[in-house]
């Protein structure tokens, strides 16, 4: 992407006024997106955004500068004024020997995105809504979203690191609202992976729009959700958004340190029910948070984080690391080129257990199972979270029954993990999804199989 002399320049400059550690991440990234709405295409896009990031480190301080111009003089200029943030003072010249390390791919790409015809994506979009329509009278609008990206990115830095990685990744998205006596109701379903356009070989857009359509027409039949203290099964997959973000944030080495986590110096306390074993995986080939390198150049990694109820360690970026003398985690990550990377996680899951999900059901009298939960609020330094459920069934005498809608979960993420009284042998990925952090989104996944939480609060309409 760049020739390694200027790289080594680059970086000799951004140490010139005395920096400890000096960083250049060069990014480029094409992309396209297709909406289909309402029976027309909105919007058919494409873009490219390429430029550099630089960050110097001296003690406690960063400097960081980004810029677009990756001509030598542009990125002499945005080392400088990182240099020159971090510190003013010291001197000298650093020469810098690179040690190029090598990123094994966690799945190879079959067809680039870029490669394929915009006239192909929009007839997916066709196909999704077609078929979304034809899943019932009720369904009056659909929305169809497709979207590809092309991430090339090369780091360096003092430390004679240098690495490079092409990260790429395809969407599909269908959202679909049906019409009847109790109001307009939604259904939403996505595929996403970090593979090329060979995601359609594999994956049917017609079957993930009626998907979608049932979901929403599922609910015009719903009846409002109870409300109170009962008992939950989550089914696989669709609760993994809930271990993300009550307890996977909770995990992130920069808010431990800030103190803004419930788990901060309990490393090697019991957390969580025996049950429970919680990974955070960016090797995990194909799922949308897989990475080779993590944005700060290191491997994508597994991490136990979570191991039979104990908590064994937190994730790791590089200033977090660097300061407790820890090896780095791969949560490095940053949004663009154009942002400072902090900690971030990649492929959050609960592994399986030993039970059988559908004894789960079985044993649970009354109650409630949550088949898909929604977006939510999350406070990390006391792990008290609020999730919307958006299908979910009522529990009769040990059967899933009736379909209820408008409800939400209500409770605490470490309460939740040290209660957890079944965990199933089954599992499954939750759908691809962005994770916001201090203005920041990346790709994660998440997964769970099926599990109970003997009491939660469910903040119902009934």
């Amino acid at each position: 992407m760049i020739d390694h002399d200027v790289i080594r320049q680059t970086l000799s400059t951004a140490l010139r006024t005395g920096g400890d550690f000096a960083e250049i991440f060069v990014e480029d990234k094409v992309s396209s997106n297709a909406l289909f709405d309402d029976g027309k295409v909105e919007n058919l896009s494409s873009g490219r955004d390429r430029g550099a990031g630089i960050r110097v480190i001296v003690g406690e301080t960063t400097g960081f500068a980004h810029t677009a111009d990756l001509s030598v003089a542009g990125l002499a200029e945005a080392a400088g004024a990182a240099g020159a943030a971090a510190l003013s003072g010291g001197g000298g010249v650093q020469e810098i020997a690179f040690t190029r390390q090598p990123a094994p791919r966690p799945n190879e790409i079959e067809i680039l995105p870029e490669e394929v015809a915009k006239a192909r994506k929009v007839e997916l979009l066709r196909r999704a809504n077609d078929a979304a329509r034809g899943a019932g009278g009720s369904i009056t609008q659909v929305t169809a979203r497709y979207g590809d990206s092309r991430r090339r990115i090369l780091v360096a830095n003092s430390d004679g690191l240098l690495t490079e990685d092409d990260q790429v990744r395809t969407l599909f998205t269908v959202m679909a609202v049906a019409s009847g006596d109790t109001g307009m109701q939604t259904g939403y379903q996505s595929m996403g992976r970090t593979i090329g356009f060979e995601l359609f070989d594999r994956f049917d857009v017609e079957d993930l729009a009626r998907e979608a359509a049932e979901r929403a027409l599922l609910k015009l039949a719903a009846r409002p959700a109870p409300s109170g203290t009962m008992p939950v099964v989550m089914g696989p997959g669709g609760g993994g958004v809930l271990f993300h973000e009550a307890c996977g944030h909770g995990l992130e080495a920069d808010l431990v340190a800030k103190g803004a986590s419930v788990f901060a110096g309990r490393v090697g306390e019991r957390v969580a029910d025996p049950r429970i074993t919680l990974v955070d995986d960016g090797t995990m080939a194909e799922e949308w948070g897989a990475l080779a390198i993590d944005d700060e150049g290191s491997l994508g990694s597994r991490n136990v984080l979570i191991e039979d109820g104990i908590l064994t360690d937190y994730m790791w970026d590089l200033l977090r690391s660097r300061k407790e003398g820890r090896p780095r985690s791969g949560n490095g990550r940053r949004q663009s080129y154009k942002h400072l990377p902090m900690v971030r996680m990649t492929n959050t899951y609960v592994l399986a257990g030993p039970d059988d999900p559908a004894q789960i059901v079985a044993d649970t009298p009354s109650g409630v199972y949550v088949a898909h939960l929604g977006g939510g609020q999350v406070n990390t330094a006391t792990g008290d979270f609020v999730f919307g459920m958006t299908e979910a069934y009522l529990i009769e005498d040990g059967k899933i029954t009736e379909p209820i809608r408008e409800g939400n979960l209500i409770g605490n993420g470490p309460a939740v993990l040290s209660t957890i009284d079944a965990v199933g042998h089954d599992f499954a990925m939750g759908s691809p999804g962005m994770c916001g952090k201090d203005g920041q989104g990346v790709p994660v996944g998440d997964g769970i199989p099926t599990m109970r939480v003997p009491a939660l609060t469910i903040g119902g309409t009934a």
